[in-house]
């Protein structure tokens, strides 16, 4: 009987494959375990296996699998069914979705490149034949492929001869494409069985009578033994004892230690005395509402007004969820957040909290997938951006998204274009867990399906300790300009405000969604502006670095000294950023110590976690930053918070601007007076009486959400409709005008549905591509399966089309 497995590969594919295997091998795979597979004439793949069957495939010759790469599995069933309903869902392929999902040190292509280390001295008697020829090789050619490698020892299988010699330090993989990561591991000694015992004992000190500083070291091993009764690293030796790794390696040639190594994990957290808290009476009232609500619903909104501690309500049915054995997830829009957040946690839970976000190493990543796969007890709170929805939970009881309202769950490039709060829900189904929404501004779509109880709804009215909101204070930059009174960028009532919280010793946060020092530097005689010659934007002057940069495509040039049109050297900037604050600040205030936190200066892994750890310590008066500073941070001595220009965020052409502007404003707000004393917004504006700047005012987000919905309404947009976007993008512009017509009348032809476009965006070209966008409304009584595969299968009649093949279409479903 033929045996097949069923498998998906990391690439943009629909379909799956099948792959023969012989008896031996179907017996011990399992599904969820990887296996390397020929793909193509000569590509090498790791592969998942998704299914067992004795079906022989018709289209086409199965091949047979290079080798198994795993011992066990590494992708749960549940995972994977999640993933095919991302798949689904969001119209893209399970190989983008199994891709994104997994960390890349679990992905080996067959275009790797193994590179010679010359770091590393290698005897050339420790490798075996085999890894022989690869060294002898690698002597003649410092890079290889995995296919040459393949060449040179005249057979398939030889993941694990690279695996050896990566682990003896002959090789090191390209970046990101290792395929089976290297544990951390530590240097321990101990003492050989020749020198146990009494007699041991009694020629051991003999041996190192004459050499005092090792006899030092050998007793102040056994007294360190005898204290700690768990073996101690060489690291650990050597800070204790003072002495140099000479001694100890002396000691190790002489025959009376020996070393061995033991793997470490490489993100461990501090376990200090556990922390603990009572929750408030509204605290404890609102947990009761949401175990009550569970009871009937596995989804439950915390609508809770800034500051009004929905954090503690988070741990405390965590608390709960470890009392029962399970797992739960903790879900943050931002890296950024998770600083805080972790030392929180940290705090009560101690070392069973988990880590998992883009900026973690790969090998961070492997180990915290592992530790989740194992149910370990370091991993029964996880805490992470919206990747971490893809981990193989072993025993998920429990999500929290934090606030859910956030742009930042929604992924746009590259596919899978999910959205995280809505995939959390999904996969809180399939776990049979539940799902706790918070926000002190939910999104309206969320709102929404409290108020038709499809979720459940508490709410947390008042702030911890009874805290007041802060007041609003409106800026008429209007009237401030014609007055005179403004300082640059500030105007008097502002600076006046941000001198009253200094002189009382307050930090302040100002904040300008704009990051550089000016969008726009313009000609004054002739009035050319620079712009990016592969996108269809102005450049953006950085002073700090001098010189213009599109924040689309990353191309910089230095900045003009004169005109590229009129060579005039009259050049001004229009328009300002974060830098152009920050220099303002200097000025205002030389005294004072000022911070920027943009994308600029948070770069680095621990870029973020260096600026809020000075800020919280009070080295930093003003911190000026972009919409980082909105997110849900919580500083103790902040009482002021302002808003430079209140305008930038109300007039993009988005349907949801005014939801965010709103959402964004209120949550810097929220910033202010969070713990004792009332805090103060200033918030600087053109257009003081905008509906959006008087809801933010009074604090009225009932009133935004009706006249919002009002308007989503009678515009056919969500939760009313479905929108899918369909971004067509080519280097011609009139190949891209008939590519998009094309398919624009056979999808308003074929859709009983509204169908808008084909049209130009505000930016039509970047990276060289000209870009086209349609968009199709789905009313809720359309059934949104089937008009989905509708749209599939107009599309791959429009790539069937030779002429519009080299037309590159992307699906955004419910885009933001």
């Amino acid at each position: 009987m033929y045996c097949f497995i069923e498998v998906v590969v990391p690439l943009a594919l629909d379909a799956t494959f099948t792959y023969l295997v012989s008896e031996t091998e179907f017996d011990y795979l399992q599904v969820g375990m990887r296996v390397a597979v020929p793909f193509g004439k000569s590509k090498v793949y790791t592969a998942l296996v998704i299914e067992k069957h004795h079906r022989k495939p018709e289209l086409y010759k199965a091949k047979e699998i290079q080798e198994i790469l795993d011992g066990g599995v590494v992708v749960t069933p549940i995972q994977i069914e999640h993933w095919k309903w991302i798949s689904n869902y969001y119209m893209c392929s399970i190989g983008e979705v199994y891709r994104a999902a997994m960390p890349s040190r679990l992905l080996l292509e067959s275009e790797t490149l193994i590179h010679f280390n010359t770091a590393t001295t290698v005897d050339p008697k420790e490798l075996s034949d085999q890894e022989f020829l690869v060294y002898e090789a690698l002597q003649f050619q410092a890079i290889l492929k995995v296919e040459e490698i393949v060449a040179v020892l005249n057979k398939k299988t030889v993941f694990p001869i690279i695996q050896s010699l990566l682990e003896k330090g002959v090789v090191y993989l390209h970046e990101e494409l290792i395929e089976r990561y290297k544990p951390k591991q530590l240097r321990y000694i101990r003492l050989t069985e020749a020198y146990e015992g009494d007699e041991g004992l009694a020629s051991l000190l003999e041996i190192v009578s004459r050499a005092a500083k090792q006899r030092e070291f050998v007793l102040k091993y056994f007294q360190l033994q005898a204290t700690y009764k768990k073996p101690i690293s060489v690291k650990e030796l050597q800070e204790e004892t003072g002495v140099t790794p000479s001694v100890i390696k002396a000691l190790v040639d002489k025959g009376v230690f020996e070393e061995y190594y033991l793997n470490q994990d490489r993100v461990v957290f501090q376990e200090d005395e556990q922390a603990s808290f009572v929750l408030s009476e509204a605290q404890q009232e609102a947990m009761s509402e949401i175990e009550e609500q569970f009871e009937s619903k596995d989804v439950v909104l915390l609508y809770g007004v800034t500051a009004s501690g929905k954090t503690e309500v988070y741990i405390k049915l965590i608390e709960e969820i470890l009392k029962q054995g399970g797992q739960s997830l903790f879900l943050v829009p931002e890296i950024g957040l998770t600083a805080q957040l972790v030392s929180r946690l940290v705090a009560y839970f101690g070392n069973q909290v988990a880590v998992y976000h883009s900026k973690y190493s790969q090998n961070e990543r492997v180990e915290v997938w592992g530790q989740i796969l194992a149910d370990s007890e370091k991993a029964q709170v996880i805490i992470g951006t919206r990747s971490a929805l893809f981990l193989p939970f072993a025993n998920l009881k429990l999500i929290v998204v934090d606030e859910e309202h956030e742009a930042s769950y929604k992924q746009q490039d590259p596919a899978p274009r999910y959205h995280a709060r809505d995939a959390a829900v999904v996969l809180a189904m399939q776990s049979k867990a539940k799902v706790l929404l918070g926000s002190a501004t939910p999104s309206l779509e969320t709102y929404y399906n409290a108020f038709q109880s499809k979720y459940g709804l508490v709410k947390l009215t008042t702030r911890f300790s009874n805290v007041i909101l802060p007041d609003v204070v409106l800026v008429d930059l209007k009237e401030k300009y014609k007055r005179k009174e403004m300082t640059g960028h500030f105007s008097d009532v502002m600076v006046s405000e941000i001198n009253q919280a200094l002189s009382l010793g307050e930090q302040v946060i100002l904040f300008q969604n704009r990051r550089g020092f000016s969008p726009v530097v313009e000609c004054m005689t002739c009035g050319a502006v620079p712009e990016c010659p592969h996108c269809d934007v102005s450049l953006t002057y950085h002073k700090y670095r001098n010189e213009l940069r599109c924040h689309y495509c990353g191309y910089a040039s230095a900045m003009p000294k004169q005109c590229y049109r009129c060579h005039s050297v009259d050049l001004d900037t229009r328009g300002f950023g974060t830098e152009q604050v920050e220099e303002e600040l200097f000025s205002l205030f030389p005294n004072k110590k000022i911070a920027r936190m943009d994308q600029d200066t948070t770069r680095g892994k621990y870029g973020f976690e260096k600026l809020l750890d000075a800020f919280q310590k009070r080295e930093i008066d003003i911190m000026v930053g972009t919409q980082m500073l909105a997110k849900g941070l919580d500083f103790d001595n902040v009482n002021l918070v302002g808003v430079l220009n209140a305008d930038n965020s109300l007039y993009h052409p988005d349907f949801r601007a005014h939801e965010r502007a709103y959402q964004m404003l209120t949550q810097l707000g929220g910033r202010a007076g969070r713990k004792e004393k009332k805090g103060r917004v200033i918030i600087q504006t053109y257009n003081p009486y905008h509906n959006i700047i008087q809801q933010v005012t009074n604090n009225d987000y009932e009133g935004m959400y009706k006249e919002q919905m009002y308007e989503r309404y009678i515009f056919k947009y969500p939760p009313f409709y479905r929108l899918v976007r369909l971004n067509l993008r080519h280097r011609e512009f009139e190949k891209l005008k008939d590519a998009s017509l094309w398919l624009y009348n056979n999808l308003r032809d074929q859709l009983a549905v509204p169908v808008l476009g084909p049209e130009e965006p505000a930016i039509n070209r970047i990276r060289n591509q000209y870009i086209r966008v349609i968009l199709i409304k789905i009313p809720q009584d359309k059934p949104l399966v089937s008009t989905k595969k509708q749209i599939q299968r107009i599309l791959k009649s429009f790539e069937a089309i030779g002429g519009y093949r080299s037309v590159k279409v992307t699906i955004n479903v419910d885009f933001y």
